[in-house]
């Protein structure tokens, strides 16, 4: 069963996840955020996916702590390409004895979840603010403004802007911008609008472009996503 919660950590959310015998196989979808997991006493870092990414549905319970998109990086000290599309130990990207401290840390919390949530707060305390740049490109992207005109706005050149987004989100702006749209029109259809209106609300040329562009996401249609296929 997959539960989550508003972190204290602003814009993060803390979720636990413990399939079932009969769950089978998951997908979660692109969201141009970054995770901290923990899964089997182990710390792993969850890489920005430019593609669903399938679990088989077994291996005992996850717990996890989403970071708003574009933080992450600073968080965590590393740009987000170099685990694009990836799950990776934590103990492969830091200090060894770091690692252990914060595994013990976690371990030893009340629930995996909740320590983990720890480790978030006490990263972000210790970090520079992500930059207020970052969240204002996500806004203009997320308005379903074009590329060229975001760069514009926020004073970038189209260069300029794809560096900062690769290091932050970890894909360039136009494959930000796609993500970002798939995850509206998934919102929209979930609250009951209708395909057609979905596709036009969301920014797609018409539904047959809606769905071209959920299956080359999500690797499934937009009737299996809504139905938990």
């Amino acid at each position: 069963m997959y539960v989550e919660r508003a972190s204290r950590l602003t814009g993060a959310v803390v979720w636990t996840n413990t399939p079932s015998a009969a769950a089978g196989a998951g997908r979660v979808l692109p969201d141009g955020c970054m995770d901290l997991l923990w899964h089997d006493g182990r710390l792993l870092v969850a890489g920005p996916d430019t593609r669903a990414h399938r679990t088989d549905g077994r291996g005992g319970a996850w717990a996890g702590v989403r970071f708003l998109p574009g933080t992450a990086p600073t968080f965590l000290g590393l740009p987000a390409h170099e685990v694009r599309d990836r799950r990776v130990e934590l103990a492969d990207l830091w200090q060894a004895a770091r690692v252990r401290r914060l595994t013990a840390r976690v371990n030893a919390a009340a629930d995996p979840a909740s320590g983990l949530e720890e480790v978030a707060l006490a990263l972000a305390a210790d970090a520079d603010p992500p930059d207020p740049l970052l969240m204002r490109i996500v806004t203009a992207l997320d308005a379903g403004r074009p590329v060229a005109a975001t760069a514009d706005e926020l004073g970038l050149g189209a260069r300029q802007l794809h560096r900062r987004a690769l290091t932050a989100f970890g894909y360039g702006p136009k494959t930000l911008a796609r993500v970002l749209r798939l995850q509206r029109a998934l919102t929209l259809a979930r609250d009951g609008t209708p395909l057609a209106e979905t596709a036009v609300a969301a920014g797609y040329a018409d539904q047959p472009h809606l769905a071209r562009e959920v299956r080359d996401l999500a690797g499934a249609t937009l009737g299996e996503l809504l139905g938990g296929g």
